[in-house]
Formats: structure tokens, sequence, C-alpha cells
């Protein structure tokens, strides 16, 4: 899929909306071989999506061996909108705390006074820094039902249109 491509679908109205939630499911391939898929707090700048984790985390030995990553970033309603985004990650180790995650944090219902404590504890426990792994949308593909689908029911569609025609 070419940058314009991929351009054009991240700035859809829906994919923007999409995009301004704040959990995505990451799929990977574990360091064992083995496919994972979990869900994580994301930031999207507008060229790139931002995730963050602890300098520990085991994601990060398999990313450094397979970077390829996939995205979903979807609705709990039917029927589902769901934003589909490929991309290589990048790992970028930091000192202390990225503003991402603080950002993506930020939504997390807490009075004021909860917010320093709680910030003071993420600051306490990431104290060696954490990771950003950035991932660049290589491939993006919108469903929502209305006015795209899922490839395979699309070229059912088709089908059926030949058959009906013929």
């Amino acid at each position: 899929m070419e940058s314009y491509e991929v351009t054009k679908v991240l700035n859809r109205p829906l994919s923007r909306e999409l995009l301004a939630r704040d959990v995505a499911r990451l799929a990977y391939v574990a360091k064992d071989g083995t496919p994972r898929n979990i869900p994580i707090i994301f930031a999207w700048n507008g060229t790139e999506i931002v995730v963050c984790t602890p300098k520990n985390s085991p994601k990060l030995a398999g990313l450094r061996e397979n970077p390829m990553v996939a995205l979903t970033i979807d609705t709990e309603v039917h029927p589902p909108k769901i934003l589909l985004i490929r991309g290589r990650a990048e790992l970028d180790f930091v000192d202390g705390i990225p503003d991402e995650y603080l950002q993506t944090t930020s939504t997390y219902e807490m009075t004021p006074e909860q917010r320093v404590e709680w910030e003071a504890e993420i600051r306490s426990l990431y104290h060696d820094g954490m990771v950003r792994i950035v991932v660049t949308p290589t491939w993006a593909k919108l469903i929502d039902f209305e006015t795209t689908l899922p490839s395979a029911v699309e070229e059912l569609i088709r089908r059926r249109a030949e058959r009906q025609s013929a």
C-alpha cells in the first residue's frame, strides 16, 4: 500500500475518531515464535502510533527479532467500527516517563490529588525509564459496515453480482 493511500484511510473522520481512543490491540510475534495480541494504551501523534512499556517487558525481545506488528482499534457496539493498521515497530529507550504515556493515561478518572499521587508512583516505578514503541503505519483499512466491508465480504458481494448478471 502506498503511503498516500495509508494517509487517506487514516485521515477519514471515523479513523480520526478511532485514533482518538485510548486502547488498541497490538499483535506481534513473541520471542518463542508464537503470536501475541494484547490490549494496550496508545497515543496517535498524527503520523505514528506510540505505545509505552517498561524496559523489562517481554514484548521487546519479540519486537527486536520481528518488528512487524498489527494494531486493531475498534468499538464495542454492533456493527463495530474497525481500524486495522500494520507497520514496523521501532524501539526508543528513554529516560523518565514519555509524554505519550502521560497523555494516554490522562483520561483515567481521578481527582487532581489522586493524579499527583499516581504520577509520583509511576515515576518511582519506572525510575530507570521506559521504551516508546513507535509504529509508522504502512497499511491501513477502515471497516464501518456501511461504506467499507471486510475484503472477503466485498469479494462475495462481487461474485454474487456476477452470478446474478450472468
